[in-house]
């Protein structure tokens, strides 16, 4: 089943470590009552997933001001996550989705095998959240070198003010 505008976002509860260097959980459940972005990407390290974070690290306060709060969500380990912020100066929350569930609940996985040859890996995709918890926009990737429509999850989230 595969989620659609208008779905309850699927709850989540997963590690962060790279903000404050110590573990800490983090559910999507912590923000009801706020606007979300989801921000899934296929790995730490890499040029693209790279380009994305600092992109949006440098344009928080913009999110900010839309009123939205936004997550990353990687399968990569909590440590991974935490050396990759501090080398790239990367100011949003990281959440390891290490054990490949919440990928599954969202349908972001790429068929194993297909993203250079490493099995359960997320494809770059976003989702924006209202305060209700509603999804208000998907936006999913094949091609893992393209990046999100940041001027259209912008105008979403202007939309939920």
């Amino acid at each position: 089943m595969s989620l659609k505008i208008g779905d309850i976002a699927p709850g989540f509860t997963l590690k962060s470590k790279n903000l404050t260097g110590d573990f800490k959980e983090i559910s999507l459940s912590d923000y009801k009552g706020k606007n979300v972005v989801l921000f899934f990407f296929p790995g730490a390290f890499t040029g693209v997933c790279t380009d994305e974070a600092c992109s949006i690290t440098g344009g928080l306060k913009e999110y900010e001001d839309l009123g939205a709060d936004v997550l990353g969500i990687s399968v990569d380990s909590t440590f991974a996550q935490e050396g990759w912020t501090k080398q790239f100066k990367i100011k949003i929350p990281l959440l390891s989705d290490f054990n490949k569930e919440t990928i599954a609940k969202y349908g972001t996985r790429y068929p194993d095998g297909v993203f250079v040859g490493m099995n359960g890996v997320s494809k770059r995709s976003v989702f924006v959240i209202d305060k209700e918890g509603k999804i208000q926009h998907i936006e999913i990737l094949d091609d893992a070198g393209k990046l999100p429509n940041f001027d259209k999850i912008k105008e979403v989230l202007k939309s939920l003010k």
